[in-house]
C-alpha cells in the first residue's frame, strides 16, 4: 500500500488491524459516532474516597487485558503513572494497554513491565527516554499507535481507543471528585489532556496528593464523572514540567533564525490587530515569540490569542496586553501553572477543542501563524519529529501536524545540520507531518517556501528576505558527508497515524547503517 506521501506501508498490521492510507489532510471525512460509557448512579451516602490504589484495582475490579489512560500535565515529573504500573506489577495483573498522552524519560520503569508482561501495547501522542528506545528494538510484541494530541481526542471520543479506567494525576480534589490542576502543592496548570479520558472511560480515577474540602473550586473535571478519590504521598515533581525541549535557546545561530522567522510572519501580512498564534516547544521555536513580540510592540499590535503550550513568554504578553487571551491546553513552566489559578483571561481548554479535527471546530482553525520543529524535513516540506536519523524514536507528533493542518502560515525553525547530521534530507526517516501543511522553512542559510505558496514566495521577496530553493538548502546540508543508509528490519515497532487516524508512516525495528 502507497499513501499520499509515496510512503510504502502494510496493508495490515499485525496486532492492528487493515490500515487506512493517508490520502492528503483534509481528504478523509468521518464516518464515526461519539462513543458513550455506560451510565451510573451514586446514591447519596455513598463515599468515593478510597484507601488506596490496591483498594481501586480490587473495587472496579481491573483485570487482565484492559486498557489504563494518564496524562502528562506534570511531564517528566510524572509520579502516577509508575505508582499505578507498580501495583498492577503487585496484584499479578497482566497484558495491560498503558494510554499515555506522552512518555518522558521518568517513565522508565515501564521497560521493566514491558520484559516482565504487566504492559503489552502502549497508545500515546510523544515517546522519549528508555521507554522509546526499549520499543524502537522491538521490546512490545504490539506496535506501539502514535497519534496527534487532536487525533488522541477524536479516537478516545469516538470509541477507536477504549479506555476501561482513566487514572487522573489531580493536584487537588475533593473527597467526591471534582478535580483540578491548578492548585495545590504538586500544582500543573491546565488539564486539558485528561478530559477525553474522563468524559469517555468507563471508569475514572482521581489519584490526588492534596484533599481539600467539598465542594472544590474551580473545577476543571467535575465529580459527575469520578468514580473513585485516591490521596496518595506525591503525584510528582512540578519542577519536572521544564524540561530541555522548553527552554529558550542562547544559541547566537539560532536567535538569528528566530528573529528572522519573526520577520516571515510579518511580511506574510498577519502581524496585524487579531493576531493569532502558536509556538512548539522547541528552544528555537520560543524564541520566535520573543521577536515577534518586538514587532507587535513597535507596530502597537494586539493579538486575538495565544495557544498551545503555554510559556512564561505568552504570559508576559497577555499581561502587558499584546493578547487578549491565552487559550491553554498544557503549562509549559511554572509561570504558566501560577497564572491560569490566578488570571480570568488565561483560559483552560481541552484537547478536544484545542485540536480535534472531527468536532464542530477546532481551536488550531482560527490560528494565524504557528512556529514548529523538525528532527528532520525533506525536499517535499514532510517533517519528522518521530525518529532521528538513526530510526529511534525520539518524539512524536503532539500537536505538531494538528497546529500544521489548522494555521494560515505553519514555519518550521530548524539548521540545515545538526552536528555531523543533515536535517534538510532527500526523504524523511519517518513522515510524521505532511507537507502539504508546511509553508515555510527558516534555516541559518535562508528561507525555502513551498510551492504551493507562491502568493508567500512574492511577499518574502517583497520585503527582501533571502529565500532559497529547498533543493540548495538540501545541498548545503549535504555539503559535509553523505548520510550512511539506515536499514531497518520488516516489522512495525510503531504506527504513526494521521490526525484523521489514517496512517501516515510506520516505524520499523531498527537494524544497521551501512
Amino acid at each position: 500500500m502507497i499513501n499520499a506521501l509515496g510512503r510504502v506501508l502494510p496493508e495490515i498490521i499485525d496486532q492492528y488491524g487493515t490500515t487506512r492510507p493517508f490520502a492528503g489532510v483534509w481528504a478523509t471525512q468521518p464516518d464515526l459516532h461519539r462513543h458513550a460509557p455506560v451510565v451510573k448512579v451514586v446514591r447519596p451516602g455513598i463515599k468515593k474516597l478510597m484507601a488506596s490504589l490496591a483498594d481501586v484495582f480490587r473495587r472496579i475490579p481491573i483485570r487482565n487485558g484492559m486498557t489504563l489512560s494518564f496524562h502528562h500535565h506534570l511531564r517528566n515529573g510524572d509520579g502516577v503513572v509508575n505508582t499505578v504500573l507498580e501495583v498492577a506489577a503487585h496484584l499479578g495483573i497482566r497484558d495491560l494497554t498503558v494510554a499515555l498522552s506522552s512518555v518522558f524519560p521518568i517513565h522508565a520503569p515501564m521497560v521493566e513491565h514491558i520484559v516482565s508482561g504487566v504492559v503489552s501495547a502502549l497508545d500515546t501522542t510523544y515517546l522519549t527516554g528508555p521507554v522509546a528506545v526499549a520499543v524502537s528494538h522491538g521490546a512490545l510484541a504490539r506496535p506501539v499507535i502514535m497519534r496527534t494530541h487532536g487525533g488522541r481526542a477524536r479516537a478516545i471520543i469516538c470509541g477507536q481507543l477504549h479506555i476501561d479506567v482513566a487514572f487522573i494525576a489531580a493536584a487537588a480534589t475533593d473527597d467526591y471528585g471534582n478535580l483540578t490542576g491548578r492548585v495545590g502543592p504538586s500544582a500543573y496548570g491546565a488539564l486539558g489532556y485528561a478530559v477525553a479520558d474522563a468524559e469517555h472511560a468507563d471508569y475514572v480515577i482521581a489519584v490526588t496528593d492534596h484533599l481539600v474540602p467539598y465542594p472544590l473550586t474551580p473545577i476543571s473535571i467535575p465529580q459527575t464523572r469520578v468514580d473513585y478519590v485516591v490521596q496518595i504521598p506525591s503525584i510528582g515533581d512540578p519542577a519536572g514540567i521544564v524540561s530541555g525541549s522548553t527552554r529558550i535557546t542562547q544559541d547566537p545561530e539560532r536567535l538569528r533564525m528566530a528573529q528572522l522567522a519573526a520577520q516571515v510572519i510579518d511580511a506574510a501580512g498577519l502581524l496585524r490587530d487579531g493576531f493569532s498564534y502558536q509556538t512548539g516547544a522547541g528552544g528555537t521555536s520560543l524564541a520566535v515569540t520573543q521577536f515577534v513580540r518586538r514587532l507587535m510592540e513597535e507596530r502597537g499590535v494586539v493579538g486575538s490569542f495565544a495557544l498551545g503550550g503555554i510559556t512564561s513568554d505568552l504570559i508576559a504578553m497577555l499581561e502587558c496586553g499584546l493578547f487578549h487571551k491565552l487559550l491553554d491546553v498544557q503549562g509549559f513552566d511554572l509561570a504558566a501553572v501560577r497564572s491560569i489559578a490566578t488570571n480570568p483571561n488565561h483560559q483552560e481548554i481541552s484537547a478536544d477543542m484545542y485540536a480535534n479535527p472531527f468536532n464542530l471546530g477546532c481551536v488550531v482553525n482560527r490560528l494565524d501563524c504557528v512556529i514548529l520543529g523538525a528532527t528532520e524535513i525533506d525536499i517535499d516540506f514532510n517533517v519528522n519529529v518521530t525518529t532521528g536519523s538513526d530510526g529511534i524514536i525520539r518524539g512524536g507528533s503532539g500537536g505538531h501536524s494538528d497546529a500544521a493542518a489548522g494555521a494560515k502560515l505553519a514555519i518550521v525553525v530548524a539548521t540545515t545540520r545538526r552536528g555531523m547530521l543533515p536535517i534538510v534530507v532527500d526523504q524523511v526517516v519517518t513522515a510524521t507531518t505532511p507537507g502539504e501543511s508546511i509553508d515555510a522553512l527558516v534555516t541559518e542559510q535562508g528561507i525555502a517556501v513551498n510551492p504551493r505558496r507562491a502568493d508567500l514566495t512574492d511577499r518574502l521577496c517583497a520585503a527582501g528576505l533571502p529565500i532559497r530553493d529547498i533543493a540548495e538548502l538540501r545541498a548545503a546540508a549535504y555539503s559535509a558527508d553523505r548520510p550512511q543508509r539506515l536499514h531497518t528490519q520488516d516489522r512495525a515497532v510503531a504506527i504513526v497515524e494521521y490526525r484523521d487516524g489514517t496512517l501516515i508512516d510506520v516505524v520499523r525495528q531498527v537494524a544497521t547503517y551501512d
